[in-house]
């Protein structure tokens, strides 16, 4: 069921996402300084791109830095990426086939505003998940 969910989400709305990330990575790649911020948005464009089987989790390490950065990342990159997540996930919502996906685009929109101080693990089922 994910990998239908995934290859529907690429087609209506995780290329374009994909692209979004990859794009304010490049960008942040120019000023040397901004380099980690670009590291966070490639990581972010691989979870946007295949998010279904993913989870995003709290590093137990993160602390202050990851806020500070946080903030940095909001003002550089982090509004408009959140906002492309909520005009795809309101266009998706609108047809019948599009509402899990348009609410997974929904919850992505907290990572996209701060990804500093998260991971991405795969989602764990069955009779040996934690």
């Amino acid at each position: 069921m994910r990998t239908i969910l995934n290859i529907i989400w690429v087609i209506l709305a995780g290329w374009a996402l994909f692209l979004g990330y990859v794009f304010a990575g490049l960008l942040l790649c120019i000023p040397i300084v901004t380099i980690p911020w670009a590291i966070a948005s490639f990581r972010l464009a691989r979870y946007a791109f295949w998010p279904f089987g993913r989870q995003v989790i709290d590093k137990p390490t993160a602390g202050v830095g990851s806020l500070l950065g946080n903030i940095i990342w909001v003002i550089l990159a982090g509004w408009w990426l959140a906002i492309g997540h909520i005009i795809s996930g309101i266009a998706l919502c609108l047809t019948i086939i599009g509402i899990p996906m348009g609410i997974a685009d929904f919850k992505m929109v907290s990572i996209s505003l701060m990804p500093l101080g998260k991971e991405i693990v795969p989602t764990r089922t069955g009779a040996f998940a934690r």
